[in-house]
């Protein structure tokens, strides 16, 4: 009778054509232990790879939470304010976009000044302005792509064609978790996400990297308890299928494919006992859910977001990302009803934005939580169609708070339209590098090599903005 003999690709690899598929496999392999090395602590990464390792040089934040509004929200009625396209509102523009001549849009909203600093910021936002002392706004942000895929892939990983591993998964590589019963990296989002996975995933880096993506913020962990076993048994089970999986890796010269499904099954196991308190919202505060907007339906899906984020943070998770999708996966592109949607959307997003900015600050942690705002790109001065405003990467508002940013104040700016970044330009990898250097990370020498190449999340770009660091 026929027996197969299973062969693994790599002992295939040695066994034929006299082993030189070996001899480039070797090079693979060798270029792994290089990345491997690369960390301070590499003999605990090999061990558990979320475990907690020191920054380069000492950090202002320890951890992230980045509020990204895909579609691309309009820097000029937001927190750019511009008097002159009031002044001229509905007359030809002095700038063809892309081409094409196009009058200019006025804001609909007014613009006021706040706090001690007097920065200006939208009515749009009046909640917020509450807490723009706290601010850094960066009006001068520049990116290569006016398309959202490679926008929103820019914006979250430094690359917006090929895959690379996500801005939180590089962080996650270069700092590990504070807590090894929740993952590093969190996104949640209840919508769809343009790019899907590529947006918080981990690419070439070890799949241990990725986020664990919380898509229905209200039930967000299903499945994870086990109602058929008790937890003694539970952990003999999993003993036995760690033996057999360490068998079957050791065959296959350590899969990392394996290696990062063995690890889920362990994170799962030890998430059992404190995910679900993390994730339950019950035991707040009536007081605290209507600082959030959970009391109204307007706000109640964005504030829950926003909560889940500091009890996750606050409970040793690294990096959290909230992504803005209700009702759509970009719901900030006004081509048309800029006025009808920037408005529903900033409804839905200013109470729990200011909710948690100021939920963080009384608890003590702002000032080690960074905390970030934008989309990928901004909107042009101009109007497309009536009420409209089309995508404009070459001048756009995004800000941060706390984590040892300066707050109640604006970096950089735009020219009078707000066409252009002309002052202290911040290109998405020059934000990237300043935000990694906030963590304690050297964004230059945080690096994993892949095909034969050190890659980084800032590829070969990026200056430190240290004129917002306090």
């Amino acid at each position: 009778m026929f027996q197969r003999n299973q062969l693994s690709r790599r002992t295939s690899l040695l066994r034929c054509g006299a082993g030189f598929g070996a001899v480039a496999l070797s090079a693979l392999l060798a270029d792994k232990a290089y990345a491997a090395g690369t960390t301070d602590d590499a003999s605990a990464a090999a061990e558990y790879p979320l475990s907690p390792k020191q920054p380069h040089f000492p950090a202002r934040a320890k951890r992230v939470i980045f509020l990204f509004m895909p579609g691309g929200p309009s820097q000029v009625d937001t927190f750019d304010p511009k008097p002159r396209l009031e002044k001229y509102n509905g007359q030809p523009s002095p700038k063809l976009y892309l081409g094409q001549q196009r009058n200019l849009l006025g804001s609909p909203w007014k613009f006021r000044k706040h706090g001690q600093s007097g920065l200006e910021v939208s009515e749009l936002f009046p909640r917020t302005a509450t807490c723009i002392d706290d601010i850094c706004v960066i009006r001068s942000m520049i990116t290569d792509d006016p398309n959202h895929p490679g926008g929103c892939l820019l914006m979250n990983t430094g690359e917006r064609v090929f895959s690379r591993p996500s801005l939180g998964a590089w962080v996650t590589y270069g700092l590990g978790t504070e807590n090894q019963n929740l993952p590093g990296f969190v996104a949640i989002g209840p919508g769809p996400i343009i790019e899907g996975a590529r947006q918080y995933g981990s690419s070439f880096l070890p799949a241990s990297y990725q986020g664990t993506l919380v898509s229905n913020p209200a039930e967000p962990l299903r499945n994870l308890a086990s109602t058929q076993v008790t937890r003694e048994r539970q952990r003999r089970e999993l003993d036995a299928l760690n033996r057999l999986n360490n068998l079957h890796r050791e065959q296959r010269n350590d899969d990392d494919t394996l290696s990062a499904r063995m690890e889920s099954f362990e994170l799962a196991f030890r998430m059992q006992t404190e995910a679900p308190e993390a994730f339950d919202l019950k035991g707040e505060t009536a007081v605290m859910n209507r600082q959030y907007g959970l009391d109204r339906p307007e706000t109640e899906q964005f504030g829950r977001q926003c909560l889940l984020a500091r009890r996750l943070v606050e409970r040793g998770v690294r990096f959290v990302q909230l992504y803005h999708t209700t009702g759509g996966f970009q719901p900030w592109d006004q081509h048309s009803g800029l006025k009808a949607g920037h408005e529903k959307n900033a409804m839905a997003t200013d109470q729990p934005i200011a909710g948690l900015l100021a939920d963080l600050k009384a608890r003590g942690l702002l000032e080690d939580t960074l905390v970030v705002w934008g989309g990928e790109f901004g909107r042009t001065p101009t109007a497309e169609g009536k009420d409209g405003r089309d995508h404009h990467p070459f001048g756009f508002t995004m800000w941060l708070a706390g984590g040892g940013v300066r707050g109640g104040m604006a970096y950089g700016a735009t020219d009078e339209f707000g066409w252009d970044a002309i002052e202290n330009r911040m290109h998405v990898h020059d934000l990237h590098a300043t935000m990694l250097h906030l963590l304690g990370l050297d964004h230059k020498h945080l690096t994993y090599r892949f095909a034969g190449r050190d890659f980084r999340l800032t590829d070969v770009h990026g200056q430190v903005a240290s004129d917002i660091i306090s």
